[in-house]
């Protein structure tokens, strides 16, 4: 095998236009670990800040190659790998790196891609689907007969959010600043979808009956925080998972204690490697069974080779996809 191959660098920081497809070394596997060759890399807004150099790479991690998850084949395995064998078709997340032919991570963070998907297509899977479950399920405790309000139900972590919840048994509420993605996910079983204009909060209370929500996947940031405080119902909790709005905001105490509400921020990419594993492994549990039985689905915007990655960031800026945009190298 070469020991080289193609990755998506970042040459400067900057717009789309520093990501260059170059020759580099291709990384090799250490004990309990595997190498991946890469059938798709999904894109994040993480990757667009690493871009400009706002968001670096956790350590260990690529600095100049962005990419938070990976679908594909094993390719070699390292010394005492016990879960994998060549040919084995995995997907997972990573620290960075993924915007690449090939990637190395450690054997338990990696799932198995479920029965019935196509290698390229679960590359849409990792980074949202995990973040929606962790965020919601493992650190919100969101139980069938509650009720959930999703902002950017547009974006991959909103698409997979909807389907978890609705497998769950819980009411979602979302919202989206754009019309057509409001119906769209309405199709993917949305019960009460909401533009995200100046009147979203009494829109929200309006579908709750005036009572509010049990849970607030955050999305968008600072610029909700004010509206996310008025449709907390009693004892509601909110998890902050992306902040393209502003990481600033102001708050009521007074919400919060009249509520005893909960307000939590969470991130995956930095989180140690015991976390990240505990995560993997009850994912495939709990969540793959789910693919296999159809009852949810990754949700693919645009598929582009990755000599279009400057195109793929610049319609990830501007906001322009439904669920996911894959880079594929097979």
């Amino acid at each position: 095998m070469a020991d080289s191959m193609k990755a998506v660098v970042i040459t400067e920081f900057g717009g789309p236009e520093v990501l260059q497809v170059q020759t580099v070394d291709r990384p090799t596997p250490g004990p309990r670990e595997i190498l991946v060759r890469v059938s798709s890399s999904g894109l994040n807004r993480a990757d667009l800040i690493q871009r400009m150099g706002n968001y670096p790479a956790p350590p260990g991690s690529p600095q100049d190659i962005p990419g938070l998850e990976y679908s594909g084949f094993v390719e070699e395995v390292g010394e005492k790998v016990a879960l994998w064998e060549e040919g084995d078709r995995v997907m997972g997340i990573l620290g960075g790196g993924g915007y690449s032919e090939f990637v190395v991570v450690h054997e338990r963070t990696a799932v198995k891609v479920p029965a019935g998907l196509e290698s390229v297509e679960a590359g849409a899977i990792p980074e949202v689907f995990m973040t929606a479950f962790d965020a919601l399920f493992r650190q919100m405790n969101l139980s069938e007969g509650e009720s959930v309000l999703i902002h950017a139900v547009g974006s991959g972590v909103g698409t997979a959010a909807v389907q978890l919840t609705q497998a769950a048994g819980v009411r979602a509420i979302g919202t989206s600043r754009t019309p057509e993605k409001v119906d769209r996910a309405l199709e993917l079983g949305l019960d009460v979808g909401v533009v995200g204009d100046e009147s979203w909060p009494d829109r929200v209370l309006e579908a709750s009956g005036g009572e509010g929500v049990d849970v607030i996947l955050d999305l968008v940031g600072g610029a909700y925080l004010e509206g996310n405080l008025k449709v907390m119902a009693s004892e509601a909790r909110q998890i902050v998972v992306g902040v393209p709005s502003g990481t600033r905001g102001e708050i009521d105490l007074r919400y919060l204690m009249k509520r005893r509400a909960l307000i939590k921020g969470t991130v995956l990419r930095a989180r140690p490697l015991e976390e990240k594993i505990s995560l993997a492994r009850e994912f495939e549990h709990r969540v793959c069974p789910l693919f296999a039985a159809r009852k949810v689905r990754p949700i693919v915007d645009s598929f582009y080779r990755p000599e279009a990655v400057a195109e793929a960031h610049t319609a990830m800026a501007e906001n322009r996809n439904f669920g996911k945009l894959l880079l594929v190298w097979d």
